[in-house]
């Protein structure tokens, strides 16, 4: 069975699946807290505004689950940033998270070195991943920065919670094209398992006092509860992330019901671009006046496309003078 928040009762998971939202859920018994991603309409929005080869879709499909994953950890007014730079055909990534649900990316890459059957760690490459958080509430801010080192986005995610947040963690990501009569659409999914005990990890054993320094100390196991919940983790399939057909409360109810699920409430995911008008009026006046004179075009106008919704905005030079 699979226990509501907001129910006192419990009640069989929902056959119906809901797309463009995140699961928040609990595995009590083994101190499991985590997320769950399912993206439609956003994320086929968001990869269709340029005309992606596949590959390079699903590679930013990723990291928008991942960043829909790692942003809605901000519960209310903040923003999450996913950017990669490396010197892999894919050089940069960037996908913006905005509290409770805004999504947007892009991806940087160059045609003539993508090859067939390149892995996601290959199109990627070695560079850097820096994961940066705003909140509103305190103007706080926060940035991790992880290697990348031709692997994909999951095991930098596994590498980031390692180093930065020291949380025992488990990612997974799936992105798949999704062919129906009504036409073709991408869709990605994401799974996000930590282990958050109430009761701190086990402590490190005692110093060996008086033994021979070659006997240094046993090697620390992880805790069953952990181990217990990546192993179930780890037998969710990809297509379980992406199936249209398959509900979120089912998934979630296959890997733990033997020990038992709590779902909370269900957050929107809609994709959407900070970009205005007036955000970028207010950025040309910020240029001198030669500046803005080199930037008008052979219509007499200054054109200003956003990098995220491909959004063209035309300005008259003479309102700036």
């Amino acid at each position: 069975m699979i226990g509501r928040a907001d129910e006192a009762n419990v009640r069989p998971a929902s056959p119906f699946a809901e797309d463009d939202n995140l699961l928040p859920f609990a595995v009590e018994p083994l101190d499991l807290r985590g997320r769950l991603v399912r993206l439609g309409p956003a994320v086929n929005s968001i990869l269709t505004h340029y005309d992606y080869p596949p590959a390079v879709a699903r590679l930013l499909g990723e990291a928008a689950a991942l960043t829909a994953l790692l942003g809605s950890l901000i519960e209310s007014h903040g923003r999450f940033q996913l950017q990669t730079r490396s010197d892999g055909p894919v050089d940069m990534i960037v996908v913006d998270f905005d509290a409770p649900g805004k999504l947007r990316g892009f991806a940087r890459y160059d045609e003539s070195r993508i090859l067939a059957g390149m892995s996601p760690g290959a199109l990627i490459g070695q560079g850097h991943l820096a994961l940066t958080m705003e909140r509103d509430r305190d103007a706080a801010r926060y940035q991790g920065v992880v290697p990348l080192e031709g692997d994909g986005f999951a095991e930098a995610a596994h590498r980031y919670f390692r180093q930065s947040e020291q949380i025992p963690s488990y990612v997974r990501l799936a992105v798949a094209e999704s062919v129906t009569p009504a036409g073709r659409s991408w869709r990605a999914g994401g799974l996000l398992l930590q282990y958050l005990p109430e009761a701190p990890l086990r402590p490190r054993d005692l110093d060996p006092g008086d033994a021979p320094e070659s006997a240094g100390l046993p090697e620390e196991g992880e805790d069953d509860a952990w181990v217990e919940g990546l192993s179930l983790a780890a037998t969710t399939q990809d297509h379980e992330l992406v199936d249209p057909g398959f509900s979120g409360e089912r998934l979630l109810y296959s890997l733990f019901h033997e020990r038992g699920v709590t779902v909370y409430p269900t957050r929107e995911i809609v994709e959407s671009c900070r970009c205005s008008t007036d955000r970028i009026a207010n950025m040309l006046r910020s240029f001198t006046p030669q500046d803005r004179r080199d930037m008008i075009g052979d219509n007499g106008r200054i054109g200003v496309t956003c990098e995220f919704c491909r959004t063209l905005r035309e300005f008259d030079p003479v309102d700036f003078d």
